[in-house]
């Protein structure tokens, strides 16, 4: 087989993950986010250079059966609340108070969408006018995009059509018009409307980038289509994808990946946690299973669609640490890789943990992402002396000391609700390992895997990715006739989709369900279904759904062996911090350098690919005998 390419672009590294069908080659690099397909065809550049011994971007392009391609942009715009002004036009004036059901959402309501928001009534007499006076106001303050949410399709395409008969088409071009009905069809409407206004936000940041990055293909006369990784798990072309799909992708590679590791290792319940530049996401895999919903949330929004049960706070590497009122906070704004953490030395003045890292002697300057980025501790000192040292009237020293403990504390609380007694901590990410084991200890865990390729991870995970789409119809009535008539059409989309996908139908498998809605469309009951069948009249409404992929070839982990334990070979020592009156010279070990078996206890600095981990007092390491760390509480 040929090359398959995986991409998983954070806000601050991009991880490219390469697997040839045996073997797995991977690096990161810088993201850019001037242009995102810089980084990406950067990485899949570094990533050739360790393929053929020299760089040659465009023989892996024309090796790779597929590039699959993941992004925490659509997440980190949410959690910072980065995107455009959404304007809100409603038939019923209740989903206004609907889509406010509790704290969370009316938070976000004032985030996203703030006092856009107007009414309209197909009954008014005057609604032409009305109307055009509606979104000249809704544009006024600052609407950039507009959602419509009827009662109806009908109602829907009423108000669009006289939206186009009044307004030129390029100011509907420059304030696109998205009908929540066109997008999903829920019957709940305050839930249709979440979806419609969340894909509206993150639309702009995924439509720049994505066509672009398929131009730059083509310029290199690729011709396999660039694959967008979805939250469900499955991939799909650019013109085949949305961009609330693309929420918290990244993170279901992470679950993925995590749930090989549950069977490799056994492990019955782990938790994920993939610390990047600006976000911790946090994830279940229970017995193997990866937890999902089938009303999935974004940030604090339900939606229509199912996903990874993925809860996202804006706590990473480069996570801003302030003083407010007098206290350390952490996040959720971020310095993302441009400007970065000030110790990158591109001109950032905000303090982050890898920045306290760095003093702390944590993190070597020479060795940063493998040695391909020198630190700049000066940067560092002065940046935390001014921001936070000062402010509180305390030494650097202790200063650096509370950052850590704030962070942790901080990081513990993304999943200390999730806690259970046989709970493992499958810790990943650029900056996962480094405190991996500071946040077990105040969430009660008592056992830490790192994997050996946790620096790109979910990136990793996405290699367990097939091609795939979902649909779902209503039935209108529940009658043999009704219900032949919803299959033949979805069984029609499918197969147009997946020819432009590349695949004819009988390639792929298809799974079909027939569900039970209530009249809020909450899911009531759901069941395999066979064509042709005769679906008993429960007076509930019906909802028939297929799911149908093409299997791509995945990776597999082997399952892990009882080795014999054996000491681990330390290739030196490195001065850190404890506390603000001591040092202490910790022992460094390099995993590529240890054998399965290998172990030894904390505290002590490990060196990975990519990655730091650092292992506290009272927890010792094993080296596995897939070269993976597992790091036990021992007390």
């Amino acid at each position: 087989m040929k090359h398959l390419i995986n991409i998983d672009n954070g806000g601050t590294l991009t991880d490219v993950c390469v697997w040839d069908g045996d073997q797995f080659s991977f690096t990161k690099t810088l993201t850019t986010p001037f242009d995102l397909s810089e980084c990406l065809f950067e990485g899949i550049a570094k990533a050739s250079a360790n393929l053929y011994d020299e760089r040659d971007l465009i023989r892996l392009l024309h090796e790779a059966d597929h590039i699959r391609y993941s992004t925490t942009q659509g997440t980190n715009a949410l959690v910072e609340r980065k995107g455009p002004s959404i304007g809100l036009l409603v038939e019923d004036p209740s989903v206004i108070d609907a889509m406010q059901s509790d704290d969370d959402h009316s938070t976000l309501f004032a985030d996203l969408i703030g006092n856009r928001v107007e009414t309209f009534d197909l009954s008014d007499d005057e609604l032409e006018f009305s109307l055009v006076q509606t979104v000249n106001k809704l544009t006024t303050d600052g609407a950039a995009r507009l959602v419509v949410v009827g009662r109806d399709a009908e109602s829907e395409r009423t108000v669009r059509n006289l939206l186009l008969r009044n307004f030129p088409r390029q100011l509907l071009g420059s304030v696109p018009v998205l009908c929540s009905w066109e997008f999903v069809k829920d019957a709940n409407d305050a839930r249709r409307g979440w979806s419609s206004v969340v894909n509206t936000f993150l639309h702009p940041v995924m439509e720049r980038f994505l066509y672009q990055a398929q131009s730059r293909l083509r310029e290199n006369k690729v011709t396999n289509p660039l694959l967008v990784y979805r939250n469900d798990g499955a991939s799909s072309r650019v013109s085949k994808s949305v961009a609330l799909r693309t929420y918290s992708s990244g993170p279901r590679g992470g679950l993925e990946g995590t749930a090989a590791l549950a069977r490799s290792y056994n492990l019955a319940h782990v938790l994920m946690m993939d610390v990047g530049g600006t976000t911790t996401d946090v994830g279940v895999v229970d017995r193997c299973t990866i937890d999902t919903q089938r009303r999935g949330r974004v940030g604090e929004a339900t939606i229509s669609f199912p996903m990874s049960s993925v809860h996202s706070s804006g706590v990473g590497g480069s996570s801003i640490i302030s003083v407010r009122d007098g206290r350390i906070v952490v996040g959720p704004r971020s310095v993302g890789a441009a400007p970065g953490p000030a110790c990158f030395g591109l001109g950032g003045k905000d303090a982050t943990i890898t920045d306290v890292k760095v003093l702390l002697g944590i993190l070597d300057p020479e060795t940063y992402l493998n040695g391909q980025m020198h630190l700049d501790a000066a940067r560092s000192r002065a940046v935390i002396t001014s921001t936070i040292a000062e402010p509180l009237g305390i030494s650097l020293e202790e200063a650096l000391i509370r950052m850590e403990d704030a962070y942790l504390d901080t990081m513990a609380e993304t999943f200390r609700d999730l806690v259970q007694e046989d709970t493992t901590l499958a810790a990943f990410g650029g900056a996962g390992p480094m405190s991996a084991c500071g946040a077990a200890e105040k969430a009660g865990v008592k056992r830490v895997l790192i994997p050996r390729m946790a620096a790109v991870f979910s990136a990793f995970g996405i290699s367990f990715s097939d091609i795939g789409k979902t649909y779902e119809s209503s039935i209108s009535e529940n009658t043999r006739d009704s219900l032949q008539r919803n299959y033949d059409d979805l069984l029609h989309r499918a197969e147009r989709d997946m020819f432009q996908e590349g695949y004819a139908l009988d390639e792929c498998q298809m799974k079909w369900t027939i569900e039970e809605h209530d009249a809020n469309g909450e899911v009531l009951a759901s069941r395999d279904y066979e064509n042709g069948e005769e679906v008993a009249d429960s007076g509930h409404n019906l909802m028939l759904c297929l799911d149908v992929k093409k299997v791509l070839p995945h990776a597999d982990l082997a399952a892990n062996d009882s080795v014999d334990t054996s000491e681990a070979t330390s290739t030196g020592t490195r001065t850190v911090r404890v506390s603000p009156d001591e040092t202490q010279d910790l022992p460094v070990y390099v995993l590529e350098d240890q054998i399965p078996g290998a172990t030894a206890a904390g505290p002590a600095i490990l060196e990975g690919p990519f990655f730091t981990a650092r292992v506290t007092p009272g927890w010792t390491f094993t080296v596995t005998s897939n070269g993976d760390l597992i790091i036990t509480d021992e007390r």
